[in-house]
C-alpha cells in the first residue's frame, strides 16, 4: 500500500494523519464548551428555558467530542517517542515543559470541573454549576494557549540556546512562550474554533428550521450562530491578514509558497488567484492572476518589491503544491463564512431569518466548513515550515527515528483502520444525536418561562 515511501515519509503521514482527526475535536470542544457557558449565563439571566434545554441538547455532543479529543491527543503525543525520537530529544528541554504546563493547568482544570458540568445541574446549585461550566471554557483556552506556544516555537524560535549536546534548552521561557508568531496563531486558531463550532450549530439549527420553521430552540440556535458568522467572520479575515503579516516577517518562504512566488517580483508582485503549480520547473502554469495586488495586499504598496523562491536554495523549498493550495481551500472558506454571515443580516432585516430555504440549506452545506478550513489551515502552517521541524534550525530529516520503512508502514495501517472504525462510530453518534430537535414538545416561540435560577428576575423577551 506504501511501496515506495521511505521511513521519513511514513512517519510525516502517518503524523499528519493523526493530527487531522485529532485537531478537529479541540477545535469544536473549545467553541462549545463556550457556547455552553453562553447558553447557561443566559438562561440564569432569562430564565428562559429554551438556553437551558439546548445547553442539555449540546452537553451529550461535547461530551462525546471532548472524550475523542482526548483519546486522539494520547495516541498522537506518542509519536514524539516512536517516529520522532531525535526532534523528542533535540527540543525536548524547550517543548516538554510547555506540554506539561498544558497537562498542570489545562487538562487538571478541565477535569476537575467536567465531572460537575455534565452531571452536577440539579446536584450543586445552579451558580456553583454554571462556575464549573465557565472553567471547563476556560480550560479549552488555556489548552490552546500552551499547545499553540509549543507549536509557535516551532514556527519562530526565539528565547533558547544550544548546549554541548546539540539540545535547544531555554534561555528566556518569557521568549519562549511568548515568541513572534504566537500571539497571531493564538488569535487566530481561537476564532477558528468559534466559528467552526458556530456553523456546525447554525447547520443543526437550519436543518430543524427546514422541517419546522416555528419550533424555538432550533430559532435560537441558527440566530446565535449566525450572529457569530456576521460578526466573527470579518474578525477572522483581519486576523488572518495579520498574521500573514507576521509569517512574511519570520518565514518569508512560507508565503512565496503560499502565494506562489517561483520568481522575484522586483516592480510588484501579482495575486495569483488560481494555477498549477510545478516545483520542477519553478513556475505557476496557467496561473489566473491580479497584477500587483500581492504587494497591496502583503506590504501595502503596489510597486514593492517581493522575493520568490529563485531566491532560496531549493533545498529548502516546502512543497509549494500543497501549500499553495491548502492556503486557497482555507481562504475560500473564510470567504463563504463571511458571505453567510451577510446574507444572515439580510435575513434579519427582511424579517426573514427564520423562513428563508434558500439561506437555510446554505448554513446546511456549511456545517463542515469550519473543520475543512482548521485542516487547511494547519497544512498549510506545518507544510509551508518544511524541510524544518524547527524553523531554520532543525531539519524534518534529521529529526526522525531510525527506524525502518515497513514498520512505520504497519503501524500507519493500524491507525487508519482503528481511527475509520472508532471515530467513525463516534461521529456517527453525534450526528443522531443531532438528527433529533432539541425539547421535542416546543410548538414554537416562547419568552414567558418564569426563571429556574431562585432569585433571580428573568428578562423577558431577550433573543439573541
Amino acid at each position: 500500500m506504501f511501496d515506495g515511501f521511505d521511513a521519513i515519509t511514513l512517519a510525516r503521514l502517518q503524523f499528519s494523519f493523526t493530527m487531522s482527526f485529532h485537531i478537529v475535536f479541540p477545535a469544536f470542544s473549545i467553541g462549545l464548551a463556550s457556547y455552553l457557558a453562553v447558553l447557561e449565563a443566559l438562561w440564569l439571566w432569562t430564565g428562559r428555558e429554551v438556553f437551558i434545554n439546548l445547553f442539555n441538547y449540546w452537553l451529550k455532543i461535547f461530551a462525546v467530542a471532548f472524550g475523542m479529543g482526548v483519546v486522539s491527543g494520547i495516541v498522537m503525543s506518542y509519536q514524539f517517542g516512536t517516529n520522532w525520537a531525535v526532534f523528542s530529544d533535540r527540543t525536548g528541554p524547550v517543548i516538554g515543559p510547555l506540554m506539561a504546563y498544558e497537562v498542570l493547568t489545562a487538562f487538571f482544570l478541565e477535569a476537575g470541573f467536567l465531572g460537575v458540568m455534565l452531571f452536577g445541574l440539579e446536584r450543586v446549585g445552579h451558580r456553583l454549576h454554571f462556575f464549573a461550566t465557565l472553567m471547563v471554557a476556560i480550560g479549552t483556552l488555556v489548552s490552546a494557549f500552551w499547545i499553540l506556544s509549543a507549536n509557535s516555537w516551532m514556527q519562530t524560535p526565539t528565547g533558547h540556546a544550544v548546549n554541548a549536546a546539540g539540545q535547544f534548552v531555554p534561555a528566556d521561557w518569557w521568549k519562549v512562550i511568548f515568541n513572534p508568531s504566537f500571539p497571531y496563531r493564538l488569535v487566530h486558531m481561537v476564532l477558528a474554533a468559534y466559528l467552526t463550532t458556530a456553523f456546525v450549530v447554525g447547520a443543526v439549527g437550519a436543518y430543524h428550521l427546514l422541517k419546522n420553521s416555528a419550533l424555538d430552540g432550533p430559532r435560537v440556535m441558527f440566530s446565535m450562530a449566525m450572529w457569530m458568522a456576521a460578526l466573527v467572520a470579518p474578525i477572522q479575515i483581519l486576523a488572518g491578514d495579520q498574521h500573514g503579516l507576521n509569517t512574511l516577517e519570520h518565514q518569508p518562504v512560507k508565503i512565496m509558497a503560499m502565494e506562489g512566488h517561483f520568481t522575484s517580483h522586483p516592480d510588484g508582485a501579482p495575486l495569483i488567484l488560481f494555477g498549477l503549480p510545478d516545483q520542477a520547473e519553478g513556475v505557476i502554469k496557467y496561473p489566473i492572476e491580479i497584477p500587483h495586488a500581492g504587494s497591496l495586499i502583503l506590504k501595502h504598496s503596489l510597486d514593492a518589491p517581493m522575493k520568490g523562491l529563485d531566491t532560496v536554495p531549493r533545498e529548502n523549498w516546502p512543497r509549494v503544491d500543497i501549500v499553495f493550495w491548502s492556503f486557497r481551500v482555507m481562504v475560500g472558506i473564510g470567504l463563504l463564512m463571511l458571505s453567510i454571515g451577510m446574507l444572515s443580516l439580510l435575513g434579519r432585516w427582511r424579517g426573514t431569518l427564520y423562513d428563508w430555504k434558500l439561506l437555510h440549506r446554505f448554513a446546511l452545506v456549511m456545517g463542515p466548513a469550519g473543520f475543512i478550513a482548521v485542516i487547511a489551515g494547519w497544512v498549510t502552517t506545518e507544510a509551508g515550515r518544511q524541510p524544518y521541524t524547527v524553523y531554520g534550525l532543525l531539519r524534518t530529516a534529521d529529526s526522525a527515528s531510525p527506524l525502518a520503512a515497513p514498520a512505520v508502514a504497519s503501524s500507519l495501517i493500524a491507525f487508519i483502520i482503528v481511527y475509520f472504525i472508532v471515530f467513525g462510530m463516534g461521529v456517527f453518534y453525534i450526528l443522531r444525536l443531532m438528527k433529533a430537535p432539541p425539547h421535542h414538545g416546543e410548538e414554537g416561540p416562547r419568552t414567558d418561562v418564569p426563571a429556574r435560577a431562585a432569585g433571580l428576575t428573568p428578562a423577558q423577551g431577550v433573543t439573541p
